[in-house]
């Protein structure tokens, strides 16, 4: 099968208990996020401009569980921010799974390796020696981890962890290969740790999937490359969505890095040229979504929005009337499902109900509406019954050829500082002191820390940014 059939039956379920009972409008996927704050600064996201100012503020733990128990959905996509951040992250995962929900760990990878140390050295005993073995021979613990392990403590078995189960998928967030992602989010170093923290979540025997968002500038060649290399690293599913306008996120993108966001977001049109190729991709990977929407986004339907079925709740409420949109927070679900006016929002029959909505074309808003039937064309259903039951596809076969073609950043020295390392290391730039100022911004890679990829503070990047810019004027 295509999906695990505990996790197709659960959600085909819930939305037949509906149907039957004729609930207009319910919830399918709760994005939860339990706190903004993130290590990274990703161009395209608009959460850490939207939210600056509640950047230190976090859901306590017994609401993050009330607010899932309230929505009843069946899947919970816990985001953010960086939510394994979150101090109580492990207990809300515990929480979440003993209600039954199937739950997406939407992460940028860098602190997975660390949590999945934790896990190991919880559950310790010598029949783990064969895994702790694969995980030093191919460098993905160190032998003083590996000692950490197998001497873990008291403490560190009581410990909550992050535990592999079939309700769980870490949802590791790849917005291209190296250069790319790296690019995207800002850090150079990125795409490798989230590489390895999949290849280490593998192993030990966690699902995984990833999560990409795809720009005006990401190259469709480039995306085929991307699912063909996480496919030989056997990873479970896949997420792709075209990217979205945040408000903030152009602001930001224009007064810090002095680009515009016309070069950077999709437009409608765009999307379906980006997307022509997403049903051969849906055949070829597992790519998770209804066949459906993949139509939708390769632009041979329409879908009529409905963001009601992926609801948002942050530190500030239900957050109305999307995950990407902001409009107002409510106190409950069920009060912002009554005082929404959603015929106000999204696209019908080719015309936008309102202005931001135009080039939306985001699974948040849309792949609900695949499963939901609300544009329903014949042969609908047997089309998303035969893709969800249907025969998973192969592991794409690795070869050191597609490892090389994914590695095309930092790894051979083409990371996007390399210009700006270059031009601060010449003989010139040395004697203005622009090597003593690189040195000292250059941050340690710790990572038994989990934090091999900075704090997400944007400053390093910028500076040297502009001594490009000031080495061309020269």
């Amino acid at each position: 099968m295509r999906f695990p059939l505990a996790l197709s039956a659960k959600i085909a379920g819930h939305i037949v208990k509906h149907k039957v009972k004729r609930t207009p409008k319910f919830a399918m996927v709760l994005q939860l996020e339990p706190l903004h704050t993130c290590n990274l600064t990703c161009t395209g996201c608009g959460r850490i401009r939207e939210y600056s100012t509640n950047l230190k503020d976090m859901v306590p733990l017994e609401k993050c569980l009330a607010v899932a128990r309230e929505c009843e959905a069946p899947m919970v996509s816990i985001c953010g921010g960086e939510p394994l951040i979150y101090p109580k992250i492990e207990e809300l995962i515990a929480g979440l799974l003993e209600q039954g929900r199937v739950l997406y760990i939407c992460t940028n990878g860098v602190f997975m390796r660390k949590k999945m140390r934790d896990y190991l050295a919880a559950v310790y005993s010598p029949a783990l020696e064969p895994k702790l073995a694969k995980l030093l021979e191919t460098k993905l613990i160190s032998e003083k981890e590996a000692e950490t392990i197998r001497k873990s403590d008291e403490a560190a078995r009581k410990k909550t962890v992050i535990r592999p189960t079939k309700w769980m998928y870490w949802n590791v967030h790849v917005d291209g290969l190296e250069f790319t992602h790296d690019l995207i989010v800002e850090r150079e170093g990125v795409f490798k740790e989230c590489v390895e923290a999949i290849k280490m979540a593998k192993i030990i025997g966690y699902q995984v999937a990833t999560n990409t968002t795809v720009y005006k500038e990401t190259d469709v060649q480039e995306i085929e490359d991307m699912f063909k290399y996480l496919s030989s690293l056997e990873v479970d599913g896949h997420t792709i969505s075209p990217g979205y306008e945040y408000d903030a996120a152009k602001k930001d993108m224009v007064k810090r890095l002095g680009k515009q966001p016309e070069d950077f977001f999709l437009t409608r049109k765009m999307t379906r040229q980006k997307f022509a190729k997403i049903q051969d991709w849906g055949k070829a990977f597992t790519i998770f979504g209804t066949p459906v929407y993949q139509e939708f986004l390769a632009g041979k339907r329409e879908l009529t929005c409905t963001a009601w079925a992926i609801p948002t709740y942050n530190v500030k409420g239900w957050k109305a009337p999307c995950y990407l949109m902001t409009d107002g927070h409510y106190d409950g679900y069920q009060e912002m499902l009554a005082k929404v006016n959603w015929e106000k929002y999204g696209v019908v029959d080719g015309i936008a109900r309102d202005p931001r909505c135009e080039n939306c074309m985001v699974h948040c808003g849309y792949d609900p509406s695949g499963a939901l039937g609300t544009n329903y064309k014949s042969g609908d259903n047997w089309k998303n019954f035969s893709y969800n039951f249907g025969t998973k596809p192969k592991p794409y076969p690795f070869t050191p050829v597609l490892a090389e073609r994914a590695f095309n950043g930092v790894s051979i020295g083409k990371g996007h500082l390399s210009q700006a390392k270059a031009a601060i290391n010449s003989p010139r730039a040395a004697m203005n002191g622009a090597q003593a100022a690189f040195s000292r911004k250059e941050e340690a890679h710790d990572h038994a820390s989990g934090g091999s990829c900075g704090s997400g503070d944007s400053t390093q990047r910028d500076e040297l940014l502009a001594k490009i810019a000031e080495s061309k004027k020269s």
